[in-house]
This record gives C-alpha cells, sequence and structure tokens, in this order.
C-alpha cells in the first residue's frame, strides 16, 4: 500500500533529538580517534546495499546522522521509505568527506537497520494475513513495547511497512487494562472516563465473553480480546453485533500471543485489528551496509 512521505516518515525533531543522543554515545568525550587518522582532504563515494530482502524505513535518521557530522555530505536515496527491496539492491549513496563518512556509518546504519527489520516484520504479518483473509482481515496495530526514547521512530517503522499505530503514549486515550481493572470495574471505569475525559477513546481489555458484553453496555469505544483462540474471538464478535450498534459499535482488537505463524488463523474472525508487541521489541535488524566504492 503506498503512502504519502509524510506518513512514513517519523517528525523530524524526533529523528533530530534521536541521532544527537546516538552520536554523543560515539563521539563523546573527544570524538572518533580512528577517523582523525584519516587525511582531512580524503573524498569517498559510497553505498548502502541491502543484504537481503526486506522493506526499508529509517532513510530520514540515517540521513541526518551524516548532517549532524558533516553537512557538507551528500546523501541521495534511490528507493523509497516502505519500498520493498531486494537482495542486493543499493538504495542510497553518500558522497563528501571520507573521515566524516567513516564517524556517521555506524549509527546511520544502526537507524536504518532496525527501523527497517521493523517495517520488514510488519510487513511479513500484514502479508500474512492479507493472504489469508483478503481485504476483510484484521489490519495490523503495533503497541507500547517499543524502544525507550525511540518510540516515534519505531511507529513510523510500522507505518513503513504498512501497518497502524496503536495510542503512542499514555495521554493519547484511555486503556483499562486487566490491572485496571483490578481497582475499578469495566462499568464504572468507562463512566468515569467518559465524565473526565469526554472526547477520549476509551477502550478495554477483555479476557471473557462477560467482560465483552458488559464493555459494549458500558459504551466503550473499542475492545481488546486478549488471549483468546480464533473461536472465542468470533464468538465475541458476534455478541458485539448482536448488541445492534451499527456503526457505532465498539472497535475489536485480538491481541496476545500473536505470531507471524498463527495470524492467519485469525484473519476471518471478523475482528478490526490484531496487535502484537514483536513488530517493534522483537524484530531483527535487516542486513545493509555501506560500501565505499573509491
Amino acid at each position: 500500500m503506498t503512502q504519502p512521505d509524510p506518513y512514513v516518515h517519523p517528525p523530524l525533531h524526533a529523528v533530530r533529538d534521536a541521532v544527537a543522543r546516538a552520536l554523543a554515545e560515539d563521539l563523546t568525550p573527544i570524538g572518533d580517534l580512528s577517523a582523525a587518522l584519516v587525511p582531512a582532504a580524503a573524498r569517498a563515494d559510497a553505498e548502502f546495499i541491502v543484504r537481503v530482502a526486506g522493506v526499508l524505513a529509517g532513510t530520514r535518521c540515517a540521513t541526518e546522522t551524516f548532517r549532524q557530522i558533516d553537512e557538507g555530505i551528500e546523501v541521495h536515496w534511490t528507493a523509497d521509505e516502505g519500498a520493498i527491496v531486494a537482495a542486493g539492491t543499493v538504495v542510497g549513496h553518500v558522497r563528501g568527506s571520507l573521515s566524516s563518512i567513516l564517524t556517521a556509518e555506524r549509527t546511520a546504519l544502526n537507524f536504518l537497520g532496525h527501523l527497517s527489520g521493523v517495517a520488514t516484520r510488519v510487513r511479513a504479518l500484514v502479508d500474512a494475513l492479507h493472504d489469508a483473509g483478503g481485504i476483510d482481515a484484521p489490519r495490523v496495530w503495533d503497541t507500547r513495547k517499543t524502544t525507550p526514547g525511540l518510540r516515534a521512530l519505531e511507529k513510523a517503522a510500522v507505518r513503513a511497512g504498512g501497518g497502524r499505530n496503536h495510542r503512542g503514549n499514555l495521554s493519547d486515550w484511555v486503556m483499562l487494562k486487566d490491572n485496571h481493572l483490578t481497582g475499578v470495574g469495566i462499568t464504572d471505569g468507562v463512566a468515569r472516563a467518559r465524565d473526565l475525559w469526554p472526547a477520549r477513546t476509551i477502550h478495554v481489555e477483555c479476557e471473557r465473553p462477560e467482560q465483552v458484553v458488559e464493555a459494549v453496555g458500558a459504551g466503550a469505544d473499542a475492545i481488546l480480546l486478549d488471549n483468546m483462540s480464533p473461536q472465542q474471538v468470533q464468538e465475541c464478535v458476534r455478541l458485539v453485533h448482536d448488541a445492534g450498534l451499527g456503526r457505532r459499535r465498539p472497535l475489536l482488537e485480538i491481541s496476545g500471543g500473536v505470531t507471524l505463524e498463527n495470524a492467519p488463523s485469525y484473519a476471518r474472525t471478523g475482528a478490526d485489528m490484531i496487535s502484537s508487541g514483536s513488530l517493534t521489541n522483537s524484530a531483527p535488524v535487516l542486513d545493509i551496509g555501506l560500501d565505499i566504492r573509491n
């Protein structure tokens, strides 16, 4: 699915901040000792090459890394953010001071490999669901199980892979999970949330059908069906539709124990979304290298 660039890229302020912190890790206290040995006049051309097939993400972070090291470095991408790329594909070019390129190389590749890995894992789940369920398959949702400090970047990578973003932080909307429900009931919790934050989405986690019935009756906007089998999900979907709310019914999310292998079994359950923390907290790095050509 093609999306406009602003949709798949992370916000620029988040990119600049993350890159600055990453470079500080590498360059404190006295800079790149090895690159300092390279003659100042030496220049180079280099290529970003994808070693294994995947989905490209993190190009804005890689570009910003070179910019913060040396504004004279030229970076040009030949593949778009979110592009599906084959092994051996050259996705970008870098030209400028050899010393500066060497200093920026690893940080740029760390961002590019990690975020492309997230996008690749998301695309695999999106494709598996679509292959099994067609256009009626649940859409893929991420979670807050992200690397501390990198959430905006990882959630952009999810978008680049064809997924959608769940809430970005605890202020986005109200979510009553199982641990919250030990202190406040579903009906009371939804009513109190509606009173205090009337314009916020109210999302309720349910482990049993009777909780789903209560959440629908309380007026929840979304229901998380936690650790349910495909058959249990279908039963809960039926309960929600039987409530007769039509288009005003709660959005239904499948979550808990979802893997690439078992996801297709949920593709025709009638749920709207399927979420997995593994998309961001367990995605393997996509192997991308920077090869100097001269």
